[in-house]
């Protein structure tokens, strides 16, 4: 922590796998300190997918005001970088009246963003996105996740390898500089104006695969296959290529049954809350935290940032 980020706040991450039980804790620590939260769940933000992306209802937040949740819409174009420079205004203003903001998503990336700043990587090549973009209609998914993980195994491991954009950007880097988009991801962190206290929520594997399940259930109860379908005609948008909705969508096309469907959702969410989980552990800041007992979490979670504030005082 620098002198300098002591002078103006703290903003406490708190992250974790899907189903893990952050927003309800974030709610709850936001209460505490009487501040706001902002998402760091980069589903979250467009505003005709609220169920499939779990995204808080108004009568759900505790009272508690949400930044740049359904602030989008799904036709809007919006990447990382944007939202560094939309978080980095907002938390500007937020810190004139809070001494402490929660930031909550399980977007890894778009943490790292506002935490550490976004490494200057060179602007992508028309032609080259062309050639990729062609391998993509070809050969699927398959044939950019086989490129990438041949160029930079590293990365391959921690992107979300069902997201062609990602896996695009990171073939791209990697061929127009020579070296592994992982390497070049390693920069020191930028300065910031802030402290911030990273914290991540555990829980056991058989017990967040649970949730996992309860939760789609409970989802598809609430209206998600009706959701799903409204936007059904832009399914090829870059917003809509997430765990869920590309499932629900086959299913709309008749692929597969309704009950293959559900199962694999199920399974893809477990897969990509394993990828989180990947992210998450190769930062050594955060500080980890058993969610199985959530009074006991928050309790643990309070003193951690009080601890905080007075190394900041």
């Amino acid at each position: 922590m620098t002198t300098a980020s002591r002078q103006k706040g703290l903003l406490v991450v708190i992250a974790g796998p899907t189903a893990s039980g952050k927003t309800s804790l974030a709610i709850q620590v936001a209460q505490h300190f009487g501040t706001e939260i902002i998402s760091a769940d980069s589903r979250q933000f467009f505003s005709e997918i609220p169920t499939g992306t779990a995204a808080p209802a108004v009568g759900e937040r505790g009272g508690i005001i949400h930044h740049l949740v359904g602030h989008l819409s799904i036709h809007n174009e919006y990447n990382v970088s944007k939202y560094e420079t939309e978080v980095l205004t907002l938390l500007e203003r937020l810190f004139t009246r809070h001494k402490v903001v929660v930031m909550t998503g399980g977007s890894g990336l778009y943490i790292d963003a506002v935490c550490n700043g976004i490494d200057a990587l060179p602007d992508p090549d028309v032609q080259l996105r062309a050639e990729m973009e062609e391998r993509f209609r070809l050969e699927g998914i398959g044939g950019l996740q086989t490129w990438l993980q041949a160029l930079d195994p590293a990365y391959y491991n921690v992107v979300d390898v069902n997201n062609p954009m990602r896996l695009m950007r990171g073939i791209e880097v990697c061929l127009q500089t020579g070296v592994p988009f992982s390497q070049q991801r390693k920069a020191e962190p930028k300065e910031r104006p802030f402290a911030t206290l990273k914290i991540a929520l555990h829980l056991p594997r058989n017990i967040l695969n649970q949730r996992i399940h309860q939760r789609t259930d409970q989802m598809l109860k609430a209206g998600w296959l009706e959701e799903a379908r409204a936007v059904y005609p832009y399914r090829g948008l870059n917003s809509l290529n997430t765990v869920g909705y590309k499932e629900l969508f086959a299913y709309l096309s008749g692929e597969w049954t309704y009950e293959q469907t559900v199962e694999k959702i199920k399974t893809n969410t477990r897969r990509y809350a394993k990828r989180q989980m990947t992210w998450l552990r190769r930062d050594a800041a955060f500080n980890w935290i058993d969610a199985t007992q959530p009074e006991k979490a928050i309790q643990e979670i309070v003193e951690l940032i009080g601890k905080a504030m007075e190394r900041g005082s």
